[in-house]
């Protein structure tokens, strides 16, 4: 997305997310299920109407805690849907909802959910493509296609494309050691 590198800066809710979030690691399992809820109801939307709803989908799936949100039942998904501060669409809803359950579960399996992205970076030795990811992505989570898959994982540093190389952010991310370094701007 390196378009994204000459037009965020300077927005006033694309720069900041462009220059302290975007294709940096995360480790934080809240932090990791926010973005994929973000981008899986970003999903016919702009990534400008999700960061303008953040904070009501941080209010409206309790600040992203995936015990809480796993536990919801249909009270809470009729709550959800009834929220104008977030995308109000079943198929999103109900995806947030079950993608906390298996993240919960990945939890009970790996430790966190960044570990679980750890645990499957490599397939049979190599580095997991975008259309591995995919697969992977499919089979375990809902809402979770092409597009969604390889934003969210592009956005955390798993896949590489989020800045392009002259983009200041990317001396900074690769001082941080993202998921993909050692070789993260090797071609896929």
């Amino acid at each position: 997305m390196s378009g994204y590198c000459d037009y965020a800066p300077g927005h006033p809710l694309h720069g900041p997310y462009h220059d302290r979030e975007y294709g940096f690691p995360q480790r934080d399992d809240a932090v990791l299920y926010e973005r994929l809820v973000l981008e899986i109801n970003q999903a016919g939307l702009s990534w400008e109407t999700m960061l303008r709803k953040r904070e009501g989908f941080h209010s409206a799936y309790d600040g992203f805690d995936i015990d809480k949100v796993a536990a919801y039942g249909e009270a809470d998904r009729a709550r959800l849907l009834e929220d104008a501060g977030i995308i109000r669409n079943r198929l999103k809803v109900d995806a947030a909802i079950h993608n906390a359950q298996v993240i919960h579960g990945l939890r009970a399996s790996h430790g966190s959910f960044a570990q679980w992205l750890d645990a499957n970076m490599l397939v049979d030795g190599k580095r997991r493509d975008k259309a591995d990811w995919v697969k992977l992505f499919k089979k375990t989570f809902r809402f979770t296609g092409g597009e969604i898959t390889g934003e969210f994982l592009m956005s955390l540093g798993y896949l590489p494309g989020a800045h392009r190389d002259s983009c200041p952010v990317q001396a900074r991310i690769l001082k941080l050691k993202p998921p993909l370094d050692p070789p993260w701007r090797r071609k896929l």
